[in-house]
């Protein structure tokens, strides 16, 4: 007769089946069950056990492979993208808009979209240009985004550009007292009311 012994503290130990790859597929098997949701029916003891088919283990591993460009590209991870990443992103899509000096040859890609697969980094300053090239603290800025906004001759540019549009929009002199049909009657009319 097999002895009880008293168990102190909690003790167990899961019911686990034999995995065998290579069999067949059993009949009993619930066609709606994927690899990674298991009903409770089919848990042991509310745990999760891989899966006997060599198929859906294989998808489960591929799936816990994180999001790399591969060896060549040195395993470089994708990011996840913040609201002030994808910012960034955009204003180095446009910015050939940003300066008027400078000119940049038009991307390879004409799509909105943006690169899955990046980095970012900070630009490190070697000694000898200390004086010439350098940001100064009151300069420095945690985004690209803050850095352009805070830049007077950048704003300088971009008011002037603005004003020039407006103006070259704007009807001038007596034009825009002319008589241009049944347009001008509909928006007298609309003031009128």
């Amino acid at each position: 007769m097999p002895e009880n012994k008293p168990v102190i503290g909690l003790s167990w130990e899961p019911k686990l089946p034999q995995l065998s790859f290579g069999t067949k597929k059993s009949s009993n098997e619930v066609p709606g069950a994927s690899a990674v949701y298991k009903p409770s029916s089919e848990l042991m003891d509310g745990l999760f056990v891989p899966p006997n088919d060599p198929k859906k283990v294989n998808k489960l591993l591929r799936k816990q492979i994180k999001d790399t460009t591969g060896k060549n590209w040195f395993d470089m991870p994708a990011p996840t993208i913040t609201p002030e990443l994808k910012r960034d992103l955009q204003l180095l899509k446009l910015r050939g808009a940003m300066d008027p000096k400078r000119h940049y040859k038009k991307s390879g890609s004409k799509s909105k979209t943006l690169p899955k697969y990046f980095q970012v980094g900070t630009v490190i300053e070697p000694a000898s240009e200390y004086y010439s090239g350098r940001l100064t603290k009151k300069e420095r800025k945690t985004t690209l985004t803050e850095e352009l906004l805070s830049d007077r001759k950048l704003g300088e540019y971009r008011k002037r550009k603005v004003r020039e549009i407006e103006e070259r929009n704007r009807p001038g002199g007596v034009d825009k007292w002319k008589n241009r049909g049944p347009q001008s009657r509909k928006r007298a009319k609309q003031r009128r009311h």
